[in-house]
């Protein structure tokens, strides 16, 4: 029988879509067969997930069941396991009553959101895409029923007051979501994004290692920017998790809702959500200068007093990481700007220019093979040049400095899609339609 610890550890790495069903159960049987071997053990030495995720998996077995169970990695006796089978889209006569059931089935998918909407089947984006299930559309009764599996008494209050709510969801087995409900024509719905419980490595994201001396900095001003589902959430909780095992500062997260949730190692961490802790990220804000922050993380930077508190916070002393939903650094910079009064524009101009660090501008791009999504990464890490340009309103210069930056980690993101096309791990087709400037991607593609 499979001790608790390794049922535990194989269940926390499918949940956070480590490895699919047909790995799992591998896993399992390997450990049947050989009482003496560890899931952990399999995992890494079969390279069944990523090695950079094993100390995680170990440190959550430790927090679940005491040190005794979590062990350094040893290798087993076990041969390396071949892979095979994978999740299946549900299709048949199938009413969907549970909640968990649905999101069980989304992990195992390793989608990125669920959907579930009156008169459709319940569907999930999986690699930027959406697929229906094969099962009848559900009702709006069995709608409200499995949008009342994950609402609070409060919730549900707002949701009748205001027709819908933002919020997130911990299920029972730990595992965290985003969750959106809002009233419509047929209904309601419910939108539901998938965050893993591991935070992910900043190694991991496959960004150049150059990029972790952005969070190096004491005080100054990181963003990273995206259009929606970009991955930027992921790419925030990565650089914070970083100055995390790093550093010995007070962290202070304001987030809308909270998504990864961080274990404090060399940092004391805070973690607030709006608007459950706190009516906005403003207020919190003029909360968390005055909490002794070493760094703030600002969810979302949406409206003129929180982007004018992000900005004073990391002109005072502070490192403050922050997002927008700009396409590129030159843009972000724009948006930035352009929030203020006429009468201030000088002023941030000045203030920006010296405070700002880097920004890192994402997109997820499909692969070619359709099995994933890779990310293409425009990089702007402050220079004299940048600053000057910020300083003197000449913006529209800053594309140019980037091209010219290269050999200190700049990158624009034309160059990073031809990169990925070069390599074959997109398509001429998506590369073209993300540029910027379309004309050097136009021979890669039928027009």
């Amino acid at each position: 029988m499979l001790s608790k610890a390794d049922e535990f550890v194989i269940q926390v790495a499918l949940e956070n879509q480590l490895m699919d069903q047909a790995t799992a159960n591998m896993v399992r049987q390997a450990c049947l067969n050989d009482a003496s071997v560890r899931a952990l053990d399999v995992m890494k030495f079969n390279g069944l997930v990523p090695p950079e995720f094993l100390g995680q998996l170990n440190e959550l077995v430790a927090e679940q069941f005491g040190k005794q169970e979590a062990k350094p990695v040893t290798a087993p006796s076990t041969p390396p396991m071949s892979r095979s089978g994978a999740a299946k889209i549900p299709e048949g006569n199938i009413r969907f009553r549970e909640t968990g059931e649905l999101i069980d089935i989304a992990r195992q998918l390793r989608a990125s959101d669920l959907h579930v909407s009156v008169g459709i089947p319940p569907v999930v984006r999986i690699h930027g895409q959406l697929i229906r299930f094969k099962t009848p559309p559900l009702t709006a009764d069995e709608v409200v029923e499995l949008i009342s599996g994950v609402i609070t008494e409060e919730e549900r209050n707002e949701i009748e007051e205001m027709w819908q709510a933002d919020f997130s969801y911990q299920s029972p087995s730990g595992n965290r979501y985003r969750c959106c409900v809002v009233k419509q024509r047929l209904g309601f719905d419910l939108v539901m994004r998938v965050v893993n419980r591991i935070v992910p490595p900043f190694d991991s994201l496959g960004f150049p290692p150059d990029l972790k001396r952005l969070v190096e900095h004491t005080q100054g001003l990181v963003l990273v920017t995206g259009p929606v589902g970009s991955g930027k959430s992921t790419t925030l909780a990565a650089l914070i998790e970083e100055i995390n095992r790093s550093r010995h500062d007070h962290i202070v997260t304001l987030e809308d809702p909270i998504e990864y949730v961080f274990e404090p190692k060399g940092c004391q961490i805070t973690q607030r959500e709006v608007p459950t802790h706190s009516k906005s990220f403003a207020s919190a804000l003029h909360a968390a200068l005055r909490e002794d922050p070493d760094v703030i993380m600002v969810g979302e930077m949406r409206d003129l007093e929180t982007i004018s508190l992000a900005v004073t916070a990391a002109e005072t002393g502070h490192l403050v990481l922050g997002t927008l939903h700009t396409n590129n650094a030159a843009r972000t910079i724009d948006r930035v700007l352009d929030v203020f009064p006429y009468d201030q524009q000088e002023q941030i101009r000045v203030t920006v220019s010296e405070s700002l660090k880097g920004i890192l501008s994402q997109q997820l791009v499909p692969t070619v093979d359709g099995k994933g999504r890779v990310v293409a990464l425009e990089v702007l890490i402050k220079n004299s040049a940048i600053e000057a340009c910020i300083r003197e309103g000449r913006t529209f210069l800053i594309p140019g400095i980037i091209q010219t930056g290269r050999k200190v980690g700049m990158k624009l993101m034309d160059d990073s899609l031809m990169e990925l096309l070069r390599a074959g791990k997109i398509s001429g087709r998506e590369a073209y339609e993300r540029a910027d400037i379309r004309g050097p991607f136009a021979q890669f593609v039928d027009l």
